[in-house]
């Protein structure tokens, strides 16, 4: 199996701006870069949902600080949760020695 191309963050905003351009569809600006037409639809889709935010590349996201925020609190209940799961056992288990 070949290895998956990878495109640059500045490489897919100009397609997507070239695949808005009233004159042009999608398949003829995906045929015209070499790219799958399937892929330039969902860079389309990913830059409409995020803005400039989209295509972070490499895996890492960019969070605004509200998603930060919201990512540092869902982790603290993740560990109050496993707190309150341990002490529950911990009671069961001193319950039955009695």
């Amino acid at each position: 199996m070949g290895e998956r191309k990878r495109y640059s963050k500045e490489f897919k905003q100009e397609a997507v701006r070239l695949a808005k351009e009233p004159d042009r569809s999608v398949l003829q600006v995906a045929q015209g870069l070499g790219i799958s037409d399937s892929a330039l639809h969902r860079w389309v889709r990913e830059f409409a949902g995020q803005g400039g935010a989209a295509f972070p590349g490499h895996g890492k996201q960019v969070l605004t600080p509200e998603q930060a925020e919201i990512k540092r609190l869902q982790r603290e209940l993740d560990i109050a949760r496993q707190e309150r799961d341990v002490l529950k056992k911990a009671v069961a288990f001193f319950a039955r020695e009695q």
